[in-house]
């Protein structure tokens, strides 16, 4: 399976954008899909993540009430709706995909996923 991102770029504090992810290879439905980011000297950090058998998701605390993650598998793509954008949301931003029903102790593990797709740059000018 493959993963692209897309939908980055400048934006100024308090603005919003929405990242898309399209999978190829095989269905989004049969996977858990999520998001993470990663910003310059900083660890890779989990944002989001939308079950994969149930519209059940989850959230980093940092993002919480300004990202909506979503999926639309007839389109084979998962978003991330980013609103009320601050400075420290600056980073890489990566999507993921694990074959695997995560759950709420595994989900924000960047190592329960198997795939990645190659980052989309998010930068919000204060």
């Amino acid at each position: 399976v493959q993963l692209q991102a897309s939908g980055g770029g400048l934006v100024q504090a308090g603005g919003s954008l929405r990242l898309s992810c399209s999978v190829s290879g095989r269905t989004l439905s049969t996977y858990t899909p999520g998001w993470f980011r990663q910003a310059p000297g900083k660890e890779r950090e989990f944002v989001a993540a939308i079950r994969r058998d149930s519209p059940q998701t989850f959230y980093a605390d940092s993002v919480k009430g300004r990202f909506t993650i979503s999926r639309d598998n007839a389109k084979n793509t998962l978003y991330l709706q980013m609103s009320s954008l601050r400075p420290e949301d600056t980073a890489v931003y990566y999507c993921a995909a694990s074959p695997l029903e995560l759950i709420a102790s595994t989900v924000r593990r960047g190592d329960s996923y198997d795939y990645w797709g190659q980052g989309t740059q998010v930068t919000v000018s204060s």
